[in-house]
């Protein structure tokens, strides 16, 4: 039996501003604590700022190898959509082609939820953003 629901948080981590990092824990907080109220699975939330060593002797690879892991076990895939992101760009990259594979040819879905939709200005004809959206609306 599933004990708990598990998301990879796809987020801003370095020169992120401090409101922006204060936003996403509450946003972080509040799913872990849904179940106290709707009674439903609990929610273990998968945030690379304080779930994912940082400081990286290898320059990277394994930020990259952990964060890897943690999406291939998640159910869900929640983005709180920075434009500026360079490692949310790169985890948006390997979701993308992760969900393909697994729609295309195991016919399976992972949930892709974008946190802070309402706060995005995309003005662009194609971005990360209208990709992730179309996504979040395919498979919800």
């Amino acid at each position: 039996m599933k004990e708990c629901i598990r998301i990879f948080l796809i987020c801003p981590v370095k020169s992120m501003p401090g409101t922006t990092e204060k936003k996403i824990k509450k946003y972080v907080r509040a799913l872990e604590n849904e179940h106290k109220k709707t009674g439903g699975l609990p929610k273990k939330v998968h945030w690379p700022l304080r779930d994912t060593p940082q400081d990286d002797p290898a320059g990277g690879f394994n930020i990259c190898k952990t964060n890897f892991r943690a999406i291939l076990v998640a159910e869900e895939i929640h983005i709180w959509y920075d434009e500026a992101s360079g490692g949310s760009k790169f985890d948006m990259g390997g979701v993308f082609m992760l969900i393909e594979t697994l729609r295309n040819i195991l016919y399976l879905e992972k949930k892709i939820v974008i946190a802070n939709e309402n706060e995005v200005i995309d003005n662009s004809q194609k971005s990360f953003f209208k990709v992730f959206k179309r996504l979040a609306e395919r498979g919800n």
